[in-house]
């Protein structure tokens, strides 16, 4: 059969090659837009101190916690980008992990808004269930094959 044949083999070894070496060198964009943006990010909450201290204390309280936690959640992006071109895969933990600081992030901005009550209900809904995901992943991790290890 073709798909046995030895030509065959060749080819998809190559696609195979090129297909990893062209996630690769994105990836590795990927982390350098991520360190620019985490560094720029930094640069400018550090430079917009002055402004936000002239601010009321709960005013600047707001902006430097949301800020923060933008930085956080940017740094778990790195984390988990970092992770795929280490390992060649995603952790699911990781991305949980991504997404629960994202969504405390908003949690925390829509504290000091006024929303309706449902959608602080989906926000909790949403946390719980990823909560459980994360506890499920470190509970049930998946079986890997013999190859693998």
């Amino acid at each position: 059969m073709f798909y046995q044949s030895k030509y065959f083999k060749d080819i998809r070894s190559i696609a195979f090659k090129i297909f990893e070496g062209a996630g690769r060198l994105t990836v590795s964009l990927l982390i350098i837009v991520i360190l620019i943006s985490i560094t720029w990010a930094v640069f400018k909450v550090i430079a917009d101190l002055g402004n936000t201290f002239s601010q009321s204390i709960t005013d600047a309280l707001k902006v430097v916690m949301i800020d923060s936690l933008t930085i956080l959640a940017l740094l778990e992006v790195f984390r988990t980008t970092l992770t795929y071109f280490f390992e060649g895969r995603v952790k699911v933990t990781y991305i949980i992990d991504t997404v629960l600081v994202v969504i405390l992030t908003e949690v925390m901005a829509f504290w000091f808004k006024e929303i309706e009550h449902y959608k602080i209900l989906l926000v909790i809904a949403l946390v719980l269930s990823l909560i459980v995901a994360r506890i499920l992943t470190i509970r049930f991790p998946p079986a890997r094959h013999k190859e693998e290890i």
